[in-house]
Order: structure tokens, then sequence, then C-alpha cells
């Protein structure tokens, strides 16, 4: 997943209408209320805004005429193949009316321009999982799991073995499956934490 490591900031003028566009990695849906209200100008014309985390988009218009604010901001964050970001564009109007074309080159100018002010980044997905064995494969199960960088987040001794809670890079699961099933000869077993 591509994302942004902070936030960045764009001002520009257009036609005497000043915009300022804030963009920011969020992680959850109150990220996106805080980061809102954190660049917001009340005063302003219109604070147009567009996120997207994971399946899940929104954006607004904020009294632009439809589509030609969030909408274009949206698309300048897909168009970067950005996920877990926010865009805020605020216009202050300048008495010059942009039409429906110019609004559309402007939010989303403004939004792709300030995405690029801002370092992108790549996460890797993880996922948790639980690790189940006999205790005569535990050592072979700790080396696995340290050589594929996971990490260990519980633990637990049960009758018939040890049950570990670990974290891993989606990408890594197929390979650790494997490994752990010729480590310990298919006694092993993992399974994605639901």
């Amino acid at each position: 997943m591509l994302t942004l490591a902070g936030s960045s900031r764009l001002e520009i003028e257009i036609k005497r209408s000043r915009f300022v566009a804030h963009a920011q990695r969020v992680d959850t849906l109150a990220e996106t209320l805080e980061f809102y209200d954190s660049v917001v100008d009340r005063q302003a014309s219109h604070n147009c805004w567009a996120w997207r985390l994971d399946h899940l988009y929104r954006f607004n218009d904020d009294g632009e005429p439809s589509s030609t604010a969030g909408k274009p901001i949206l698309g300048a964050i897909e168009g970067k193949g950005l996920d877990h970001v926010m865009v805020v564009v605020t216009r202050y109007f300048g008495g010059t009316k942009l039409g429906v074309g110019g609004l559309v080159r402007a939010y989303g100018g403004s939004a792709a321009k300030c995405i690029d002010l801002a370092k992108i980044i790549e996460i890797q997905t993880r996922v948790e999982c639980l690790v189940q064995a006999g205790f005569n494969w535990t050592g072979q199960i700790y080396a696995t799991l340290d050589a594929f960088g996971t990490r260990r987040i519980s633990e637990r001794h049960q009758q018939d073995g040890t049950l570990i809670r670990i974290e891993i890079d989606a990408s890594q699961l197929e390979r650790l499956k494997s490994r752990l099933a010729d480590v310990t000869r298919g006694e092993a077993r993992i399974r994605p934490v639901a």
C-alpha cells in the first residue's frame, strides 16, 4: 500500500481565488475528522475534501457544484495510487467564476500538487495469525518466526502445546505456512485471526 509519510501544504492562486490544500495520512475514520478539524477555515468560501481508507472512500463539494471539487480531489488521491490519505482543499473566492471545468482542474490540480510535495512511502499490510504446535517444535517455530520478521503478540501454553499470536506481512503468510509445515513435519498449524 502506498501512503504519505507525513503531511504537506500547498497554496496557489487561480484567477484571483486562493486555494490552500492540505494532505495527510489517515488510518481511521476518527483521524479523518481530526485532520479536517485541524485544517478547515470556517471563514473560507469552501472547504472541500476527499479521503480513501482501504475499500472506503468519501468526498464532499462543500457547496461547489456537484462533483467539481470533492470528486477531483479523490481522483488525485487514486491517480497517485494512494490509500489511507485525506486531502482538504480550502477555497477563498476571488470574485471570478471558474466554471465547471475550471473548478475540476483547480481542485484536482491543487490536490495532486499538494500530494506531490509529500513523501510517499510503501506500507506492507500486516495480518494477525495464531500458530499452534507441540512443545517439541518450539525451537524450530521461534527460529522460523524470527526469520520471517514476525512480531509475537502473545503466547499461551496449553496441554497439547504452544499457541502463539503473531503479526506478519500479508505477502509473507503463505511462505511462512509452507516453512512451518517443513520444519515441524506438518504438525504446526497457522490460521488468520478473524
